[in-house]
C-alpha cells in the first residue's frame, strides 16, 4: 500500500463531507424550505402528523428516485399522493453516491434519462430556490487502447443521433482540459462537454420540495411492511403507523426493494443485490482543482474522479466486489459503512497511475456505500406482471443519480398514459421472471455485474455467471458436439458449433469489434442451411395454449391480434399483438390446434411480458385457459432443401409442398414418438420445419434425425446462422426491430392487417388514422458498399443512417450474408422536416433514390436501400413471395 494512505488513515477525522450533506443543512433546510408545511412529517415535530387513510398513489422511498416519481405525477396533475420514507429523506445511497450525471452510457435509452435528468436538476434551483450544487463540468471517457477506442467512437455516434454534443478528442487535447491526467498510455478520449456534478441530497431535498409544493405529503420514520392485493388488484399499504387505502403502489426502496416485494402477501420479484462500493476524498490539493474540473473516467483503469471542494473523489468498479445483505437486514439507514483499505488498494493504485500528482495529496476519508445492482446492469422499471396498480422503481446500477430524472418521468407517464413516451422494454421489470429472484443467483450475478460496468463490451458478448439455469434436453448431447453458448432469459441456446480440430480456448476469447473468429463456422452453417439440411434447437421460444369451451379463445386471439384468426384448422397465422397505438407489445406465430384450441409461439425473452398482455385482457371467464407450455415442448428447427427428405423417411408421409403446404401444422409420427406438431416454417425463409416434441421424446426424435440426416449432409448449425439467414431476407425480430412504438405500416406489415375485416382488435383505430396521415418512417435493408469485411469495423446495432448526406435514422440489426457476401443493416428511416418543421409522410420513392451511408465509428460507408416486401435478392433461389412473407421471425 502506498505511503499516502499509510499516512493518512492517522489524520482522516471521521467526518460527513459536506458534499453529502445539503449545504444549508439538512435538517434546518429542511423544516425552512417545505412550501406547504402539512404535507411533510418529520422526526422533529413534537407530534407526528396523522397517517392518510386513503390515497392514490402510495410511493415507497425517500431518495432521489422516489422523490422523483412524486414529482412528475405531480406534475402530470396527479392528486392524493403520498411519499413514505422510512428513515429520514434521503439517508440512504442518495447520501453518499457520488454527484456525476453522465450521459455516457451503454444504451440509448439510459443516454435519454441521463440527458434528462441533467436538464432537471439544472432548472430545479430556479424552480424550487434550493441550490442543487450543480455545475457543468464536462466529462472525458478515456481510451487506453484501440478497442475501447472504437467502443467510445461508437458511443459518439449515439450521442450524435440524439442530439448530445460530444467531441473525440487527441490525448493532447485530454491534458488540456484536466491538468492531473497522465496521458502517455491514452490513444484517445470522449469529451463530453454537458455533462455535470451536483450534490445529490440538495437534488433530493429540492424534487421533494417541488413535490410538496404541489399537494404531495411526505411522512418520513414511516415503515412499509406490506402491500395487500386483491384479485391481482392493489388494494392497500400496511405501514408500521397503520394502513393506507390506495390504488397504485410504487416501489422505490432501493436496497430494500427486494425485501418489501418479497414480504408483500402477494409475493413480488424485484430482482437486485447489494454490493459495497467505494470511493476515496482527499482534502484540498496545494493547488486546487477548479469547480468546472471536467470528470474523469477511466474506464480501462476502473476509476472515476470528480472535482470535490478544490480536492478529489474518486472511486471505481474492481474486479472482486463485494456482495451484501444477501441474508437481509432491517437497517433504516445507511450508514457510512467500514472502511476497506486492502480492498480498495487496486483502484488507488489505478488512481495514482492516471495522476501521479496526487501521491502527496491528504486523503480525508474512503466512504463505503452499498450500491444495488440487477442481473443485466440496467434498472427495473414498470408495473408488476399480475399485480395492477403495483409499479417499481429500482436497481441503480450505480447509476441512481444520473437516471432518476429521466427514469422518474418515464415512469410517471407509463402511470398516467398506460405507456412512457419512450422505448423503455430494456428496462421493462417484465423482462425478468420469477427464475432471477433466487438470492444465490442474485449474489453470483452482482459479482459478475459491478465489474462489468467499466468492462469494454464488445458485441455479442455472454454473462458467465447464473448459467445453465434453463437447459433443452438435448443440452448434454450437444455440447459434447461443440455448442458455444449464449443465454436468453436464462435459457442456454446455442451460438454455432466448432467443428473437431479447432482453437476452442481462442476461439472463446475471441474479442473483436472487427470480422470474429467464428465467421467462417457460421458461414458454413449458413452453406449447409441452404444446400443440404441443419438442426437448430430452439426450444427456448415461449409457448402458450389458450383454449376455450366455446368461442371465448377465438374472440380473446381476434380481439388481441391484428391478423385475421379465423383460419382453418391447422393453419398458422403469423401476427403482431398491438398496443393502442397500434405498436408491437408481441410478435408471434399463432396454430389453430382445433376448432377452440390456439398454439401461441413468442420470443423467448416475451415469456413474462406476452403472458401479462394476454392475461391483462383475459375476460374472467372460467370457460377460457390460458397455459404456459414453454417447458414442455422441445422445438427444432429443420432448415434446408433436404429437410422434406429426412422427415419424409422417419415419417412415412411426403413432405413436399404439394402434400404440406407452407404455414401449416400437422401432428405427426417421428420415429417412435407420436404426437409431434411439425410446422412447415423456418423463421428464416428457407425451406424446411420446425418440430415441437413432448419433452419426453425430444432425444429420440433428435437422435433419429441425426441418424437418417447423415446421407443428406445434415449438421448441427446455432443462432448465429439464423440471425443471418433472417437478417438477410428482412425478417424483423422483436424487441430490436420491433417495440412498442413500431407499427405494422412502418415495416412493411400491412397485409399482416386485417382491415378488410369488420373486426375490432386493439390498435386498429390507430392505424386507421396511421394510414389516412401517411406514415412518417420506414423499416430498410441496407446493403453495405465499399465495406472490406476482412480490414473494417463491423456494423452491429445503433448505428446512424444518413440520407443525402443528411441523418435519416439507425440501424437496429445487422448481420453478414454469405450469400450476398456482404453486410447486411435493418434500420428505420425517416425523410426530413417539411418546410414549417413538421414530419414529413414518406414515399417509396424517397427509399429508392436515396444516397444512403451507414456511420460506423465514425466512418461512413454508402449502402443500397431496399422496403419490405421486396423482390428476392438471390437470383439462384427462385421462390414464392408468399413463403418469404409468410415466414418472417416472430423473436429470435
Amino acid at each position: 500500500m502506498c505511503s499516502c494512505v499509510r499516512s493518512s488513515r492517522a489524520l482522516s477525522p471521521v467526518l460527513i463531507p459536506r458534499l453529502l450533506l445539503p449545504q444549508s443543512g439538512y435538517r434546518a433546510a429542511g423544516r425552512g424550505l417545505w412550501t406547504s408545511t402539512q404535507c411533510l412529517a418529520t422526526n422533529g415535530d413534537s407530534q407526528l402528523l396523522p397517517l392518510p387513510s386513503q390515497a392514490r398513489v402510495v410511493i415507497c422511498g425517500g431518495g432521489v428516485v422516489g422523490t422523483s416519481v412524486a414529482y412528475h405525477l405531480a406534475k402530470l396533475g396527479w392528486q392524493d399522493i403520498v411519499l413514505l420514507e422510512q428513515g429520514r429523506l434521503g439517508a440512504g445511497t442518495t447520501r453518499l453516491c457520488a454527484g456525476i450525471v453522465s450521459v455516457a452510457k451503454p444504451i440509448s435509452i439510459e443516454c435519454r434519462m441521463a440527458n434528462y435528468s441533467s436538464s432537471l436538476y439544472q432548472q430545479l434551483e430556479e424552480e424550487t430556490g434550493v441550490k442543487t450544487g450543480y455545475v457543468k463540468t464536462g466529462s472525458l471517457c478515456l481510451a487506453q487502447n484501440q478497442d475501447r477506442f472504437i467502443s467510445l467512437k461508437r458511443l459518439a455516434s449515439r450521442l450524435k443521433v440524439m442530439g448530445i454534443s460530444c467531441n473525440i478528442i487527441k490525448p493532447k487535447e485530454v491534458a488540456k482540459l484536466h491538468p492531473l491526467v497522465n496521458i502517455h498510455d491514452l490513444v484517445g478520449a470522449l469529451h463530453l462537454p454537458a455533462d455535470a456534478v451536483v450534490s445529490p441530497p440538495d437534488v433530493n431535498h429540492a424534487l421533494a420540495v417541488a413535490a410538496a409544493g404541489q399537494g404531495v405529503q411526505i411522512l418520513e420514520r414511516t415503515t412499509v411492511q406490506q402491500v395487500l392485493v386483491e384479485k391481482g388488484q392493489v388494494m392497500s399499504v400496511q405501514t408500521d403507523r397503520g394502513s393506507i387505502e390506495c390504488e397504485y403502489f410504487v416501489n422505490c426502496a432501493g436496497q430494500w426493494a427486494y425485501e418489501l416485494g418479497q414480504a408483500s402477501e402477494m409475493k413480488v420479484s424485484v430482482p437486485l443485490h447489494g454490493c459495497e462500493h467505494f470511493y476515496l476524498l482527499t482534502k484540498p490539493l496545494p493547488e486546487a482543482l477548479p469547480p468546472n474540473t471536467p470528470v474523469v473516467m477511466d474506464m480501462d483503469g476502473r476509476i472515476y474522479a470528480r472535482q470535490w471542494q478544490g480536492g478529489l473523489l474518486s472511486g471505481g468498479f474492481e474486479k472482486n466486489p463485494k456482495p451484501i445483505f444477501t441474508e437481509g437486514r432491517n437497517q433504516l439507514e445507511i450508514q457510512n459503512m467500514q472502511e476497506d483499505w486492502d480492498h480498495f488498494e487496486p483502484i488507488l493504485s489505478a488512481l495514482l497511475r492516471r495522476m501521479p500528482n496526487l501521491e502527496s495529496a491528504e486523503i480525508l476519508q474512503l466512504v463505503n456505500c452499498p450500491e444495488s445492482f440487477t442481473p443485466d446492469m440496467r434498472c427495473l422499471m414498470g408495473e408488476i406482471p399480475g399485480v395492477s396498480g403495483y409499479y417499481v422503481l429500482a436497481g441503480m446500477n450505480s447509476s441512481g443519480l444520473a437516471f432518476a430524472g429521466g427514469a422518474g418521468k418515464y415512469l410517471a407517464e407509463w402511470m398516467t398514459y398506460g405507456y412512457p413516451t419512450a422505448n423503455v422494454w430494456p428496462l421493462d421489470i417484465k423482462r425478468f421472471g420469477n427464475l432471477q429472484s433466487s438470492r444465490t443467483f442474485l449474489r453470483h450475478r452482482v459479482m459478475e455485474v459491478m465489474p462489468l460496468l467499466y468492462e469494454l463490451k464488445v458485441p455479442r458478448w455472454d454473462f458467465q455467471t447464473g448459467r445453465q439455469l434453463r437447459t433443452s434436453p438435448l443440452y448434454d448431447r450437444l455440447d459434447t458436439q461443440g455448442a458455444r453458448w449464449m443465454e436468453k432469459h436464462g435459457f442456454e441456446r446455442p451460438k454455432y458449433f466448432v467443428p473437431p480440430g479447432k482453437d476452442l480456448l481462442s476461439l472463446d476469447q475471441s474479442k473483436t469489434f472487427y470480422k470474429p473468429d467464428w465467421f467462417d463456422i457460421v458461414g458454413a452453417e449458413v452453406k449447409c442451411c441452404k444446400e443440404a439440411v441443419c438442426v437448430i434447437d430452439m426450444s427456448s421460444f415461449t409457448k402458450f395454449e389458450l383454449t376455450s369451451t366455446g368461442d371465448q379463445a377465438l374472440e380473446l386471439l381476434q380481439h388481441l391480434c391484428a391478423n385475421d384468426l379465423d383460419v382453418p384448422v391447422g393453419h398458422i397465422v403469423h401476427t403482431g399483438m398491438l398496443n393502442q397505438k397500434g405498436g408491437y407489445e408481441n410478435d408471434c406465430s399463432v396454430v389453430r390446434i382445433s376448432k377452440n384450441s390456439f398454439f401461441i409461439i413468442s420470443p423467448t425473452d416475451q415469456q413474462v411480458h406476452c403472458w401479462s398482455w394476454i392475461k391483462k385482457h383475459m375476460p374472467n371467464d372460467p370457460h377460457l385457459h390460458l397455459e404456459d407450455v414453454s417447458w414442455k415442448y422441445t422445438a427444432l428447427n429443420l432448415i434446408g432443401p433436404r429437410a422434406m427428405d429426412v422427415l419424409a423417411e422417419l415419417s412415412y408421409v411426403s413432405m413436399t409442398p404439394e402434400h404440406f403446404p407452407s404455414m401449416f401444422c400437422k401432428e405427426m409420427s417421428v420415429g417412435y414418438a407420436n404426437g409431434i406438431r411439425v410446422m412447415s416454417m423456418t423463421h428464416t425463409g428457407e425451406p424446411g420445419f420446425m418440430l415441437y416434441i413432448p419433452i419426453e421424446y425430444a432425444l429420440h426424435v433428435y437422435n433419429e434425425v441425426m441418424s437418417v440426416g447423415q446421407k443428406y449432409g445434415i449438421r448441427n448449425a446455432g443462432y448465429y446462422a439464423l440471425r443471418s439467414l433472417r437478417i438477410e431476407k428482412f425478417f424483423a425480430f422483436w424487441g430490436q426491430d420491433l417495440d412498442a412504438f413500431t407499427t405494422p405500416l412502418e415495416c412493411g406489415r400491412e397485409f399482416r392487417v386485417k382491415f378488410d375485416k369488420d373486426t375490432d382488435f386493439i390498435g386498429r383505430e390507430a392505424l386507421l388514422q396511421q394510414r389516412h396521415d401517411g406514415v412518417f418512417r420506414r423499416f430498410v435493408m441496407l446493403v453495405l458498399d465499399d465495406h472490406d469485411t476482412e480490414l473494417d469495423l463491423w456494423p452491429w446495432w445503433g448505428e446512424p443512417i444518413y440520407c443525402n448526406g443528411l441523418l435519416s435514422g439507425t440501424t437496429t440489426s445487422s448481420a453478414y450474408s454469405y450469400t450476398l457476401e456482404r453486410h447486411v443493416c435493418l434500420g428505420f428511416v425517416s425523410p426530413p422536416p417539411g418546410p414549417e418543421g413538421l414530419p414529413t409522410p414518406i414515399t417509396p420513392d424517397f427509399i429508392n433514390r436515396g444516397d444512403y451511408e451507414v456511420d460506423i465509428a465514425g466512418q461512413r460507408y454508402p449502402a443500397k436501400a431496399k422496403l419490405y416486401p421486396f423482390s428476392s435478392l438471390f437470383t439462384q433461389q427462385k421462390r414464392r413471395k408468399e413463403d418469404i412473407e409468410l415466414s418472417n421471425l416472430q423473436g429470435k
